[in-house]
């Protein structure tokens, strides 16, 4: 699957410094919003205004969601791509950075589409 089909779904989790415009998670999350998605932000490290920290969280308030947007360090990605499996999410967007050969067969192995790409680049094609 290519990033550019992702953008069919609406329903996406940006997960990075979502709370941070100036950081990329930040600028994807917003941009989503503006052109329309369903996109929650979560950031991993701590709960901020708004935001989720966890999938746990996403569960407790019933979030349905389709497409996750990774925008962190792939150490900590490969752990939120099997919690996302967990969930229920079946396609993954790793952005620059966030890439690692282990998400991507984790994905596979999973029957999760991976996509690598910038969801920036696809929201302004």
């Amino acid at each position: 699957m290519e990033a550019r089909e992702m953008m069919a779904y609406k329903k996406w989790v940006v997960v990075g410094d979502v709370g941070n415009e100036m950081k990329y998670a930040g600028r994807i999350y917003k941009k989503l919003k503006n052109c329309g998605f369903d996109a929650v932000g979560m950031h991993p490290l701590n709960k901020k205004d708004g935001f989720y920290s966890s999938f746990e969280d996403l569960k407790k308030d019933n979030v349905d969601l389709e497409v996750l947007n990774l925008v962190v360090n792939p150490v900590r990605g490969l752990e939120i791509v099997k919690e996302a499996h967990e969930y229920g999410i079946k396609y993954v967007l790793a952005q620059p950075g966030a890439r690692s050969p282990e998400i991507k067969d984790f994905c596979a192995e999973n029957n999760m589409e991976y996509a690598e790409g910038c969801a920036l680049v696809e929201l302004n094609n």
